[in-house]
């Protein structure tokens, strides 16, 4: 039976006022300043920008809602985009909600969802790292840490007494080559006979005390036609085309609450793992460790040092950022940070995640300085 433009508006109004308890919550961020960065090229020039990307934060805004079922049940869903307020684009190239799309079930055994979501390496991370997706953070030595996300995704959560498991896998990562990192190039999957192109799967398992957490997680994206990996130290990517190629990142990680002050410390481990004998595997280890101190109900200072090791390449850099933020209100706040980075002789790391362009030459060490204003609604 075929129903009609007019019966099935009328069947969702129905739907609305039969189901009363439900919310859905406009939220977003709006975070931009200007920032300095020297030896921004291979000439050495400094570099003074609007920053594409992020601050502190990056931009978004987002719709997120629940509607009770009834015995424990819930549907949720949530809609996120992200977006640059230095030319008012969106990111993620392009994509209306590149940041998150996805609905599902939530229940007293946990959530089961459907879509575009992180995968469990930001979940793992979300509480150890201090400055989180900063521009001066750890996205600077790997783009992937807030970026880790993926497109066709089923993913589990749930929480039991402190204890947090998680799960996600993907039946194709990323649809149009912008959703991981930069430099990983398409990889949609659902290729008929071949079952593990471009499938992605996350775990992670962690758990809470009152002052104290720790977690570990695993992270394996599998290759496909147009795929690669980047280590952005400035070398060629590599490429991942064969459904049999890995990009597998591996991390433990914990934090810690003493007052005022909270302590954060971890550690990332990648393995690229190549089919092809032309193709060299390459390993990295990213360590990380970071404190914040409230000094005022108004006054935040946080810092974190991050080194990263590259054998294979024979690339290293060590990093540290020193950040200050007011809280002009609850939703209102400025910041002023600072950050230096050092490369080593073979390696080009650029301590700015601000939207690319600030590649330094091999050896060479940057400072970068950032001041800017941020807004929640």
């Amino acid at each position: 039976m075929k129903l009609s433009t007019w019966m099935i508006g009328g069947l969702g109004m129905l739907s609305v006022s039969a189901f009363a308890q439900s919310s859905v919550t406009l939220y977003g961020v709006i975070d931009t300043g200007i920032e300095y960065v020297s030896h921004a090229n291979a000439a050495g020039g400094n570099l003074i920008r609007m920053p594409g990307i992020t601050g502190e934060l990056p931009s978004r805004w987002g719709l997120k809602g629940t509607e009770d079922l009834g015995g424990g049940l819930k549907t949720v869903f949530q809609l996120e985009n992200g977006f640059n307020p230095r030319a008012g684009d969106m990111g993620q190239g392009g994509r209306l909600f590149g940041r998150q799309a996805w609905v599902g079930l939530q229940g007293p055994w946990g959530q089961v969802s459907f879509g575009r979501q992180y995968s469990m390496t930001f979940w793992g991370l979300a509480d150890s790292d201090i400055l989180g997706p900063d521009i001066y953070g750890s996205a600077s030595l790997d783009a992937y840490i807030p970026n880790a996300r993926s497109d066709n995704t089923i993913a589990y959560m749930g929480a039991f007494h402190g204890l947090t498991l998680g799960a996600t896998y993907s039946l194709g990562r990323d649809s149009t080559g912008t959703g991981n990192s930069p430099g990983q190039g398409t990889c949609a999957g659902q290729v008929a006979g071949h079952f593990t192109q471009c499938r992605q799967w996350s775990a992670m398992v962690k758990y809470d005390a009152s002052v104290f957490g720790v977690s570990a997680a695993y992270d394996e994206q599998r290759g496909g036609t147009g795929a690669a990996a980047n280590f952005f130290n400035g070398l060629a990517p590599f490429g991942l085309t064969n459904e049999g190629d890995k990009d597998v990142r591996m991390l433990a990680s914990g934090y810690a609450k003493l007052g005022h002050v909270k302590l954060g410390a971890g550690w990332v481990g990648r393995h690229v793992e190549t089919v092809s004998p032309a193709v060299p595997d390459v390993r990295s280890n990213l360590f990380f460790v970071g404190a914040s101190y409230l000094i005022t109900p108004a006054a935040l200072l946080d810092g974190e040092v991050f080194r990263i090791v590259n054998s294979e390449q024979d690339t290293r850099a060590t990093m540290t950022t020193l950040r200050g933020t007011y809280f002009l209100s609850k939703a209102t706040a400025i910041y002023l940070q600072g950050s230096y980075l050092w490369n080593s002789a073979r390696a080009h790391y650029t301590l700015s995640s601000g939207g690319g362009g600030t590649t330094p030459a091999a050896g060479a060490g940057q400072l970068g300085l950032m001041a800017g204003i941020r807004h929640l609604f």
